[in-house]
């Protein structure tokens, strides 16, 4: 088998699994019980190997509707919220039954987007997540949709498996959906359409394919799939989108079986720490930096100046997460600024020398120190 297929994910390793609404609700927005068991029993068979099981399981609207006898899709966000909290419980009973028929435990961990902003709570998620797998527990993950907001929403949970897949150093992430992988264009809609089985880097003719589909539905889950992807190989993680139908897929692939579209892994990957910095945080304004800063930190790897700032965007304070952009617009990195958006439109072109002298606190020299600093 190839070098850039799952024979390389270590026996046995750690998975984190995603799956989708779609797969373990009816079309009548219910809960497809059936589905659910075979899939339990798939983990379970798995865990028995030695493998580390997280499971991030989508679910909780619908379990809520099936119990509330709600006929129709909610339509509101605060019925949404609503019906997540009555099927967040059942939905855990069901899963926690299941596993127990083959003798394992499971746990919940319910999580929002801020809990992954604050550092500490980040490593909170972390340090929990690891100790579950360390006591032979399969962690059960879910975005805590009856609080969240569609303003701080991971993303249909795939950017969520993506960051548990990070923070928890996991080696595969598998995305279960209803499509055979990722199409060059949407196959409900193009009898040419062709799988994509390989993919090295995500870049804008990968992304087009998505985004071209015209279909909402598709077209949204495709494209939260692909912002997945780019954060997981980013932290190291192989990842495949497979039609998961079929719970046994999982099975084959971490034999080192290829289904669907893989995505390689970086062979540079970010750290923990910079992981959070680059998908954790939430981007609270911009830089535009000239031609040298962007030879410095992109070609050097040296930390940002103020004298390489040209324009500032936004309102932001000292210790947020900015976007680094060049002349054109284009997304070069993320960091954490030392300087507030005021302080920043101050000292943007001057020299670290000329710093002290405009602001009356102790400052550091670098607009974004390179530990602090993320390139894309």
């Amino acid at each position: 088998m190839a070098n850039n297929t799952a024979s390389n994910i270590p026996n046995p390793c750690r998975v984190v699994v995603k799956v989708g609404t779609r797969l373990l609700t009816h079309n009548t927005g219910k809960l497809n019980l059936g589905y659910m068991e075979k899939l339990s029993r798939v983990l379970a068979d798995l865990h028995n190997q030695g493998h580390e099981l997280i499971l991030v399981s989508s679910g909780s609207v619908g379990a809520g509707r099936g119990r509330l006898n709600l006929n129709r899709a909610p339509i509101s966000i605060p019925e949404k919220q609503a019906l997540a909290a009555v099927g967040q419980g059942l939905l855990i009973q069901i899963y926690e039954k299941l596993f127990a028929e083959y003798g394992l435990i499971v746990g919940q961990i319910l999580l929002t987007r801020t809990d992954l902003v604050s550092r500490r709570r980040y490593i909170n998620a972390c340090n929990t997540v690891l100790t579950l797998l360390k006591m032979g527990v399969i962690p059960i993950i879910n975005e805590n949709d009856s609080v969240s907001t569609e303003e701080l929403k991971f993303g249909d949970n795939d950017r969520l498996s993506a960051l548990v897949a990070g923070l928890s150093d996991a080696h595969l992430l598998v995305i279960l959906t209803d499509i055979d992988g990722l199409y060059n264009k949407n196959p409900r809609r193009f009898n040419d359409a062709e799988i994509i089985p390989f993919v090295e880097k995500i870049d804008d003719n990968i992304k087009a394919g998505a985004e071209n589909s015209h279909d909402n539905l598709a077209t949204g889950g495709m494209i939260t799939k692909l912002q997945a992807a780019e954060v997981a190989i980013s932290s190291g993680v192989a990842m495949y989108i497979v039609n998961g139908y079929d719970p046994a897929v999982l099975s084959r692939l971490v034999r080192g079986e290829h289904s669907g579209t893989y995505f390689r892994p970086q062979q540079h990957f970010l750290n923990r720490r910079k992981r959070w910095i680059a998908h954790g945080l939430v981007p609270q304004g911009s830089i535009i930096i000239d031609k040298g800063a962007c030879d410095a930190i992109c070609s050097e790897g040296k930390s940002l100046l103020p004298v390489g700032v040209i324009g500032v965007e936004g309102s932001f304070s000292e210790g947020d997460l900015l976007s680094v952009k060049d002349n054109e617009g284009n997304e070069l990195a993320r960091g954490i600024t030392n300087f507030s958006s005021e302080e920043l439109s101050w000292i943007q072109k001057r020299s670290s020398f000329d710093i002290a002298k405009m602001i009356e606190r102790p400052v550091a020299e670098e607009v974004i120190h390179r530990d602090n600093l993320v390139l894309f």
